[in-house]
């Protein structure tokens, strides 16, 4: 039978400050971050540049979405291997006046001369990842400019002008080469490729910039004085949307399709988040085109029959549940989950209370289960059971508790590698499925024109009788789903503050091995995960947690992870 709706616009009472958080996609190297003294206002980010920023929008009496804003983008110019303008973002915004959380949709959309074979060779096979992201084939649409401007005419209170600042200075004065940044440049192999990125990204030699380099970015700055000036038009159509059709159609590898005609008709979506009880809590997250939000409801109501808290976070039985969780959850995503606007994805179902129980008893815990499967299918109209068988995240919360939890990404560390105006594009489109069909069923995921691609992005809000309570979000690719549920978890079922549980040890399991962090306790407990079925694989798991808690009396601390160089910082800070 038919599942009943088991989501909806999501709206609360105003009773405490709350909490935002956005994330980026890509892996970085460690820096301790220590946990902050409760504030009234406060900004999490990947980069201290980009949280000042946020901060000073917030001091100037900036909303938080004023603060996002001005962060974001900072990030694309300190961080440009993980998000920017030239990429997408998916942004949850909650304001307790109003009770309302909306789900702002900033995702890029694949061009009108898309075909679901583009990614397919002659011979018919599906081209190799490495080989499909470097140059124009891979770009998407860029969406966060303008679902930022939309964001912005609901909440913003500081004009939006103001907001770039930040990023025009620091772009004209400089800003130090970091060692994250120095490293990645290092490992790239495909960005000397590139003409454009490697003149900004090498010396004059050929070698990577060295740690400590001042990085100027003047064309960045005359971008984003044009964009401040104008509007996010600025960017979707004239001279930048020409430069932005004309690096993608005569790339040098992977020639693209757009047209700017795509930019001009890009428009950001407002959607309803999805929301689930777990435990004394409400969860909510973003709907599709991205699995993160249903994944981590999914996961979350999984584990709920379970009592985490009766062993510790890192004890090989807390592992073992989080694994199959994460594996049976995986299952649904890989099979159902894309664009709602091209194919009925079914989102109610996959979180109806019933089936969630009847997946939850698949779950042994003693034993590991094989592969799991899909947990519904078509029958008569209806969706039924089957018998069981790169990127950043930012936080805000401002002085009156409004909240922002957004997540961006280019997708892959330097995108596309294709540089423009000062600023990188997007590989967004190698998020979808490369085979257009499987068994000659259409997949949900495919490649089609105007389509968004699907993601694993995770903004997450987390409430309680008095309001927010925790806000979270990662980078990762598909981990991100994992890393979120596992901080979560932390917070909740362990008792842990919001630093010590983003700086837990991760396990993911993604409906295969078991992922445990190389040089953690998480890897320690390899071998009873072992004795319980599980082929494991111990490995360098560089997630990127930011969060922000609302503690008593509306008291914020802020928690950053300690595998980057963000920071979670006072709005006072700013001063």
């Amino acid at each position: 039978m038919p599942f009943l709706s088991a989501i909806a616009l999501r709206r609360r009472t105003p009773t405490a400050l709350v909490g935002l958080l956005l994330v980026a996609l890509l892996p970085f190297a460690p820096l301790a971050a220590e946990e902050q003294a409760p504030a009234r206002a406060m900004v999490a980010a990947a980069n201290p540049h980009a949280a000042r920023a946020g901060a000073a929008m917030l001091e100037a009496g900036g909303s938080a979405v004023d603060a996002a804003i001005a962060a974001q983008l900072v990030l694309g110019l300190v961080e440009p291997q993980s998000s920017g303008i030239g990429g997408g973002a998916f942004l949850l915004h909650h304001d307790p006046a109003s009770g309302e959380t909306v789900a702002y949709d900033g995702r890029e959309t694949a061009p009108l001369a898309a075909t679901p074979d583009q990614f397919l060779s002659e011979s018919g096979a599906p081209m190799g990842f490495w080989d499909a992201v470097p140059g124009g084939l891979s770009v998407g649409v860029p969406g966060v400019l303008r679902m930022l401007q939309m964001a912005h005419a609901a909440h913003g209170q500081l004009a939006w002008a103001r907001l770039f600042e930040p990023a025009i200075e620091l772009a004209e004065t400089g800003f130090a080469v970091s060692p994250r940044l120095h490293e990645l440049i290092v490992r790239d192999e495909l960005l000397p490729k590139l003409p454009a990125a490697a003149a900004y990204f090498y010396t004059s030699a050929g070698n990577p910039l060295p740690t400590g380099t001042i990085l100027r970015n003047p064309a960045y700055a005359e971008t984003l004085r044009k964009i401040a000036a104008e509007g996010a038009d600025a960017f979707y159509e004239g001279e930048i949307a020409a430069s932005i059709v004309a690096a993608v159609r005569n790339a040098a590898i992977n020639p693209g399709r757009m047209t700017e005609a795509d930019l001009a008709a890009y428009r950001p979506v407002a959607r309803e988040p999805v929301c689930a009880p777990y435990r004394a809590w409400e969860v909510c997250g973003m709907p599709p085109p991205t699995s993160g939000g249903v994944a981590v409801l999914q996961m979350l109501r999984l584990l709920e029959p379970h009592d985490l808290g009766a062993a510790g976070p890192n004890d090989p039985r807390t592992l073992h549940l989080l694994a199959e969780a994460g594996r049976l959850a995986f299952a649904d995503r890989n099979a159902f989950l894309a664009d709602p606007d091209f194919v009925e994805v079914p989102v109610e179902a996959l979180l109806h209370p019933d089936y969630l129980a009847a997946r939850a008893a698949l779950i042994d815990p003693e034993s590991a289960m094989a592969e799991a499967v899909p947990g519904l299918e078509r029958r008569n109209g209806a969706w039924v059971q089957v018998e069981p068988p790169s990127t950043s995240h930012l936080a805000v919360v401002d002085a009156e508790g409004r909240a922002v939890s957004m997540t961006s990404s280019i997708e892959n560390a330097f995108g596309s590698r294709l540089m423009v105006r000062g600023f990188l594009l997007n590989n967004q489109l190698t998020d979808f499925s490369f085979r257009p069909e499987v068994e000659g069923a259409a997949v949900a995921n495919r490649v089609e024109p105007g389509k968004r691609p699907r993601s694993s992005m995770s903004p997450t809000l987390v409430f309680d009788d008095d309001g927010l309570h925790l806000a979270l979000g990662s980078p990762g690719g598909s981990r991100i789903i994992g890393y979120v549920v596992r901080a979560l978890t932390g917070v909740l079922d362990h008792g842990l503050g919001v630093q010590a549980a983003v700086a837990l040890p991760h396990a993911v399991n993604r409906n295969g091995a078991t992922d445990l962090e190389d040089g953690t306790a998480a890897a320690d407990a390899a071998p009873a995960l072992e004795a319980m079925g599980h082929t494991v694989r111990v490995r360098r798991l560089t997630s990127g947690l930011h969060g922000i808690l609302v503690g008593p009396e509306g008291h914020l601390t802020g928690g950053a992870d300690p595998r980057r160089e963000g920071v979670a910082l006072p709005a006072a800070a700013a001063q």
